[in-house]
């Protein structure tokens, strides 16, 4: 089976899981359009891979009122991948310590930011769909289901985010529309003691390939903790 996708809009490639799954479809011909606010390294990824394949847009998710005025039909790819996303400590029962604009901003990144780009870039998929396969990925985590209690803004944004997909994947398909809904559920990557990036793209990868609707990757908890 062959990726189902010939060109991917990929947000938040310039670091992490971002950037790992722009590499990875890059060097298997998937044409990708990486998105994010560092534009140097925005121009290396197109430099590396040549313009045959790879093109950069370089934007802030964060500004949402700029959203609708840089997405058209010519911006579109057959799919767009997110993956952008802030991770902020909190002593949450300590409330004289908490910075609430860097809380609510971490909300705004990490989920209504995302909500936004997929309004502003259904309409076009729909029309895609049409006339090939059109899909909007996700990228998620375990901690939407299993919080960290110092990652309270992260984990509740990644909850809200998985209830939106399934509620998106739902009525897109009540409605008939073939645009797809896939989703990452992933754990810790790329650090000390878990996944290695390469070995995440690699599973993520195989997921879109095999057609994977929800592609939970890794694990969370010890080996042996869930019978």
């Amino acid at each position: 089976m062959s990726f189902p996708y010939k060109h991917v809009l990929l947000i938040g490639a310039t670091s992490g899981i971002g950037y790992g799954m722009a590499e990875r479809l890059a060097r298997s011909g998937v044409e990708v359009t990486a998105v994010g606010r560092r534009k140097d390294r925005l121009d290396a990824f197109v430099a590396e891979h040549g313009s045959d394949v790879a093109s950069a847009a370089p934007f802030d998710i964060g500004d949402l009122g700029k959203i609708d005025g840089n997405i058209s039909a010519s911006t579109v790819s057959s799919s767009t991948q997110a993956k952008a996303g802030v991770q902020g400590y909190y002593g949450v029962s300590s409330p004289e310590s908490i910075d609430l604009a860097k809380f609510n901003n971490e909300m705004t990144i990490d989920y209504t930011s995302l909500v936004a780009l997929t309004f502003a870039f259904l309409p076009h998929l729909k029309a895609k769909a049409e006339g090939g396969s059109a899909s909007i990925i996700c990228t998620g985590t375990h901690l939407a289901i299993i919080p960290a209690a110092v990652l309270p803004a992260y984990s509740a944004s990644k909850a809200a985010l998985n209830v939106f997909t399934l509620c998106l994947g739902e009525r897109l398909g009540a409605a008939g529309s073939a645009v797809r809904i896939h989703d990452y559920i992933d754990p810790e990557v790329g650090r000390k003691m878990c996944m290695p990036l390469e070995n995440f793209t690699q599973e993520a990868f195989a997921g879109l390939v095999t057609g994977d609707d929800h592609i939970i990757i890794g694990g969370s908890g010890a080996e042996g903790d869930v019978s």
